[in-house]
């Protein structure tokens, strides 16, 4: 999320409807594997997957340090996994790609845990949402360094994508006994596991009551051999942290600070030489939502308390703090992190006096993007941060300090000098993806969050950064004239305009010069066609509510409404004929088309699957009226007049997004790429004989969740495909 972007709707969340429909009960899982079925399609083929590099672009919720192995430290994600750092390669290795289309709600980390005395251990409690739709969270246990992995599934839900994502650590391993480990919930309070994370028990005496709608358990930290527990539903009366020194018997800690400024305890970290446990607080629990916080000190050995808060919020100066490091290596040197601080912008207070004095980190920074230039935002210069709530110090090194932001981790190695250190972790919820016929990029691509880029290199973030003139947020439509590829046009939302077209492929914009009244509140998809003399631009709230098309064919000068379009659907361009576009109406099951450049549209295949908006609609390159309809379990359908007569496709069972790429060798159709299911496993799969038959191009190392937005392959190459996903970035694969 981007402070000048206000309008987008709330970071990646996969669609409700998605969530309802799927199956989503726990099952059976083997160590290092995903739950899958036997796949009946050919063998698979060797592909080798890669992220197409980007760099960071989501919210890093945590960041932890192995206390006693240098180099060694693990990020979490609220929907795009957890990662381990390698050190010797400087990057990030992702450590949940193998979790499959129906575990997808483990990619988002709701918290982590390492083991002090067996540095192989590593711990994740994994769930991305708590509404009823979605499934229960799980434990995934690692004893080597998250290679392969061990699940508990669990009784409750957990939240990774939810306010409060960013507070924490909600699980720890027991300071005084390896096998026991605590975690922290939300709505069902406090759990307790005493065969390492095997089996899990509500664990008695806790003295603060679940709510259905609560933070529950906010952090989870130990101070010598005492567990100290954060509460997040208390009213800024009532205690809201507790501790045990024998695990079972708890109490609320004597003296705690109470008011709006320490309604929910964030953070917690404990200076093992001087016995004093930093908490930072705040009156929401964040990302969002924060007015007021304040940092206080516990001197454990006799329950004193200080207000050692660096700056009290004030007037327009409204924020709260999130997060909180001690340097292990030099007693009273802690850093605290503000957050939600839009005014001011937020930055690092760092003391090394035990909080009686404060300096800024940021006032000194000297930020280099140039590995991620997108992060500048269409500006000068970056922001040294946003939603900072996740902070860590290397315990070997008191200047390496990193943090986590809305879309990257800074880190430094003296304090000032500051640069993303964010190879490998890719977090990107993609939406749009084109692969030009000719041009230097091969791929263009939308995202929530981050808007449209030209990737002019795969293994490099892109040069000219974001999509600017105007810069966007969240891309809701992306679209290339077949036969002028130059020309290009995209849509999303923002608040200095919400559609722009580009006549060099992608590298440049400008914003069109008028668009319609609705389009500021509901940006959505938009198409042009064949040879870019005419947009129609579709319209959807981010609530859902759907809203007429407008079109265009003065290049976004003038609009006019098409009252025949049906609402809010994806409009589809002929790759050959300028004058046909095609549009699908998934509440009627019916296909549009329209052979006047879209000023009318009218029915032609009706009878068709119907009664979800995620059904999609594809058109082979190069042939006019040649139509691929997904309709996720209700199978692939296909015509070939245009969108008259289709044909059920029986080589498939469920498709949820198709795309062509480059033929094969003596084909004389493109090669077919999709993901979706031909037995029983969904999977990325590759046709080189029209859909006759399937070959599964992953495998299950390499499943990355949900990937039912969109794919594509490449024309200009055969065998290599983009896919997108809701965390995990673009992957794109080729043929080893």
């Amino acid at each position: 999320m981007h402070a000048s972007v206000s309008r987008s709707p709330s970071r990646r969340a996969v669609l409700a409807g998605t969530a309802a429909a799927a199956a989503l009960t726990a099952v059976p899982f083997a160590p290092g594997r995903a739950h899958a079925a036997e796949d009946t399609a050919d063998a698979a083929i060797a592909y080798r997957w890669r992220n197409v590099v980007i760099g960071g672009t989501g919210f890093i919720t945590g960041v932890l340090f192995h206390p006693r192995v240098r180099g060694l430290a693990y990020a979490r994600t609220d929907i795009g996994g957890a990662y381990r750092w390698d050190d010797r390669a400087d990057r990030w290795i992702p450590l949940l790609d193998h979790l499959g289309w129906d575990d997808w709600n483990l990619l988002g980390v709701e918290a982590m845990a390492v083991d002090p005395a067996h540095p192989d251990r590593l711990h994740l409690a994994c769930g991305t949402y708590t509404q009823a739709w979605s499934a229960n969270g799980a434990i995934l246990r690692s004893e080597d360094r998250g290679r392969t992995w061990q699940r508990t599934d669990l009784p409750v839900k957990l939240g990774a994508n939810e306010d409060g994502r960013g507070t924490g650590e909600r699980l720890l391993v027991d300071p005084r006994d390896s096998d026991t480990l605590w975690l922290g919930t939300r709505h069902d309070g406090l759990w307790r596991s005493t065969d390492r994370g095997v089996t899990w028990a509500a664990a008695p005496g806790f003295p603060a009551a679940p709510t259905p709608t609560g933070q529950g358990v906010t952090l989870l930290v130990a101070a010598g051999r005492t567990l100290y527990a954060g509460w997040g539903d208390a009213d800024g009366t009532a205690p809201n942290l507790f501790r045990t020194t024998d695990g079972t018997t708890w109490e609320s800690v004597p003296g705690q600070p109470s008011g709006s400024a320490a309604r929910v305890p964030v953070r917690a970290a404990c200076d093992r030489h001087t016995r004093e446990l930093y908490v930072t607080y705040a009156d929401a629990p964040g990302p969002n939502g924060q007015s007021t916080g304040s940092v206080h000190k516990l001197r454990t050995t006799d329950d004193g308390w200080a207000d050692v808060t660096p700056v009290e919020p004030g007037g327009a100066d409204t924020f709260g703090y999130g997060g909180v490091a001690v340097d292990a290596r030099r007693p009273g040197t802690a850093v605290v992190s503000t957050n939600n601080r839009w005014a001011a912008v937020d930055t690092l207070y760092r003391t090394t006096d035990g909080g009686r004095t404060w300096t800024s980190l940021k006032d000194s920074a000297v930020l280099d993007v140039s590995e991620t230039p997108y992060l500048k935002w269409g500006e000068e210069q970056p922001k040294f941060g946003w939603w900072i709530q996740a902070v860590a110090v290397d315990p070997y090194d008191s200047e390496h300090l990193v943090y986590g932001t809305g879309a990257t981790l800074y880190g430094t190695r003296d304090l000032r000098r500051w640069a993303p250190q964010i190879r490998g972790l890719e977090e990107a919820s993609v939406t749009q993806l084109i692969s030009p016929p000719r041009g230097r990029a091969h791929l263009l691509s939308g995202s929530r969050d981050i808007g449209v880029m030209y990737h002019e290199r795969l293994t490099a973030s892109p040069a000219h950064g974001m999509a600017t003139n105007p810069v966007s947020g969240s891309a809701t439509g992306l679209a290339q004239a077949a036969r002028r590829p130059a020309y290009v046009v995209r849509a999303g939302w923002g608040d200095h305009g919400n559609g722009a077209y580009s006549h060099d492929g992608g590298v440049t914009w400008a914003p069109f010069a008028s668009q319609p009244g609705i389009a500021k509140d509901a940006p959505g998809p938009i198409a042009t066609n064949a040879d870019g003399s005419v947009l129609l631009w579709s319209f959807v709230h981010w609530d859902g509510t759907r809203h007429p098309a407008h079109r265009s064919v003065d290049n976004g000068t003038s609009w006019t409404e098409v009252a025949s379009f049906p609402k809010g659907a994806t409009p589809v361009a002929d790759p050959v004929d300028p004058a046909l576009l095609y549009a699908y109406d998934t509440d009627a099951g019916t296909l549009l088309a329209s052979t006047d450049g879209g000023r009318t549209f009218t029915a032609r295949a009706t009878g068709l699957p119907a009664g979800d908006a995620q059904f999609k609609l594809a058109v082979a390159p190069g042939r006019s009226g040649d139509l691929w309809l997904s309709t996720k379990w209700n199978g692939l359908h296909r015509s070939t007049d245009g969108g008259t007569t289709f044909t059920k496709v029986d080589s498939c069972w469920a498709s949820y997004t198709l795309g062509f790429g480059k033929a094969a060798d003596g084909a004389g159709y493109p090669a077919v790429y999709q993901v979706g299911s031909t037995e029983t496993i969904t999977a990325v799969y590759r046709s080189d004989d029209e859909a006759k038959s399937w070959t599964r191009i992953n495998d299950d190392q390499h499943q990355w969740g949900w990937t039912g937005e969109t794919i594509t392959g490449d024309p200009r190459v055969y065998g290599r495909v983009y896919l997108a996903t809701n965390g995990r970035g673009i992957q794109y694969g080729d043929p080893c």
